[in-house]
C-alpha cells in the first residue's frame, strides 16, 4: 500500500524543477468539474429559493444575486490562489490556524457573533455573514498538509506523529461544538483520521481513536434533544411527519417527485414552503425533483470527477506538501458531498453541512473556490513522492 511521505519517492519519478510559487499548469477536467458544480448550483439555488425571496424580501433574485457576488469573489479567488501557487501556502498554516482560533471563539461572543435557529455560527459585516466554521475546514487541511509532510516517516510515533494533531483537531472541534456545530466537527475529525491513515500513522491508534469517540459521541447525541429528534427522525421520518420528521419526510418525498427526467428547471412543487432549506441543505432534493435520477446522477458524477482528479493531483504533486494538501482538500469536498447528498436521501440522520458548490452559503462558495485554485495549482505537477514501503501490516 503506497503512502504519502516526504523521505523519498516512487522509483523512477522525478521531481520537475518549476516554482510552483509562478502561475502553474492545471487539470482542466478538475477545472470543468468544479466549474460545472458551480453553474448547477447558481442555478439551483436560484429556482429553490426564488419564491421565498419574493415573499421575505420583496425579489425573486435576493438569493441568486448574493451567490453570484460570493461566486464572483470565488472565482477570483480561485485564479488568484492559481496564480500564488501552493507552495508559499505552507509558511501561511500557522497564521490562518491562529486567525481561525480567533474568529471561532469571537463567533461566540455577544454582540459579535450573529444567532440564528438557536446557533451562534456567524459574524455579520458590510451586510453579509462570515462563518468561521467554514475557514476552520480549510485551516486545518493547510496545518495537517504541512505537519505531516514535515514529520514524513516520525508520523507513526504517538507522541510526535499522532498526539499532537489530535490535540490541536480536538481544541477546534470543541470551539465549533460550542456553536453549537456537531456536523462540521464531524467533518474535522474524520478528516483527521484520513490524512492520518494516508500518512502511515500506526493502524492501532487510529482504530483505538474510532473506538475513544463513539462513546464521546453517543453521549454529545444523547445530551442534546434536538440532536435524539433527529436521529428519531431518521429512523422512521413519516412517523413524525408534522414535526421533527418535517424536513426528512418532506426530502424523501422531493426526491420521489422528480422521477428519471424531473419535473423541469423552475416547475418543481416542494419548495413551495413545503421543503425547509431547499437552497442550502436539502438543494440536492430540488435538484432531484426538477432534474430528476439523471440530474443527480449528473451532480454525483461530476463530484465523482472532482475526487478522482483531486486523488490523481497528490499522487502527482511535485513535493509532499502539495501531496498532503491535494489530499485534505479533496477530501473536504468528497466528505462533505457525501454527508449532505446522504442526509437529503435518508442514509444519515440530518447535519447542517452545505453541498461544496452548489448550496447556498457566500463563505462556503468562497472558500471553496479559493481552495479549488490551489488543488489547481497542485495538478500541474508531474512529480511524486508517493512510497510504497510502509504496508499496511507493518503499521499496527
Amino acid at each position: 500500500m503506497q503512502t504519502l511521505s516526504g523521505s523519498g519517492r516512487l522509483p523512477g519519478l522525478q521531481a520537475p524543477a518549476v516554482d510552483r510559487g509562478e502561475a502553474p499548469g492545471y487539470d482542466p477536467l478538475l477545472l470543468w468539474a468544479i466549474l460545472g458544480l458551480t453553474g448547477i448550483g447558481l442555478a439551483s439555488v436560484y429556482s429553490a429559493s426564488a419564491v421565498m425571496a419574493a415573499r421575505d424580501y420583496g425579489s425573486p433574485w435576493y438569493f441568486l444575486t448574493r451567490q453570484g457576488i460570493a461566486a464572483g469573489l470565488g472565482l477570483a479567488g480561485m485564479a488568484g490562489a492559481m496564480r500564488y501557487g501552493y507552495k508559499r501556502l505552507e509558511k501561511l498554516a500557522y497564521p490562518v490556524l491562529a486567525l481561525t482560533a480567533v474568529a471561532l471563539l469571537l463567533v461566540l461572543v455577544p454582540g459579535i457573533g450573529t444567532e440564528v435557529n438557536g446557533a451562534r455560527r456567524w459574524i455579520r459585516f458590510f451586510g453579509f455573514n462570515f462563518q468561521p466554521a467554514e475557514l476552520a475546514k480549510l485551516a486545518m487541511v493547510i496545518y495537517l498538509a504541512r505537519s505531516l509532510a514535515r514529520k514524513g516517516e516520525k508520523v507513526r510515533s504517538f507522541s510526535i506523529g499522532f498526539l499532537p494533531h489530535v490535540i490541536v483537531t480536538g481544541f477546534f472541534v470543541l470551539l465549533l461544538l460550542g456553536q453549537p456545530d456537531f456536523g462540521s466537527g464531524m467533518v474535522l475529525l474524520s478528516l483527521l483520521w484520513l490524512m492520518l491513515f494516508c500518512a502511515g500513522a500506526r493502524l492501532r491508534w487510529l482504530v483505538g481513536a474510532v473506538f475513544a469517540a463513539a462513546p464521546v459521541v453517543a453521549v454529545l447525541v444523547l445530551s442534546k434533544s434536538y440532536r435524539m429528534a433527529r436521529l428519531t427522525a431518521f429512523m422512521d421520518p413519516f412517523a413524525d411527519r408534522l414535526g421533527h420528521g418535517w424536513q426528512l419526510a418532506n426530502s424523501l418525498i422531493t426526491l420521489g417527485n422528480g422521477g428519471l427526467f424531473g419535473q423541469g428547471l423552475g416547475a418543481g412543487k416542494q419548495k413551495l414552503h413545503y421543503l425547509p432549506e431547499g437552497h442550502t441543505d436539502f438543494i440536492v432534493a430540488v435538484i432531484g425533483e426538477e432534474a430528476g435520477l439523471l440530474g443527480i446522477l449528473l451532480v454525483v458524477g461530476l463530484f465523482g470527477l472532482l475526487v478522482s482528479r483531486g486523488i490523481r493531483a497528490a499522487f502527482h504533486a511535485s513535493d509532499p506538501f502539495g501531496a498532503f494538501l491535494a489530499l485534505g482538500l479533496t477530501a473536504l469536498y468528497g466528505i462533505q458531498a457525501v454527508v449532505n447528498m446522504s442526509v437529503a436521501m435518508g442514509l444519515l440522520p440530518t447535519k447542517g453541512l452545505t453541498l461544496p458548490f452548489v448550496s447556498y452559503g457566500g463563505t462556503s462558495l468562497v472558500l471553496s473556490l479559493t481552495a479549488a485554485g490551489f488543488l489547481l495549482a497542485i495538478s500541474g505537477g508531474s512529480g511524486g513522492y508517493l512510497l510504497p514501503q510502509t504496508s499496511r501490516t507493518s503499521r499496527g
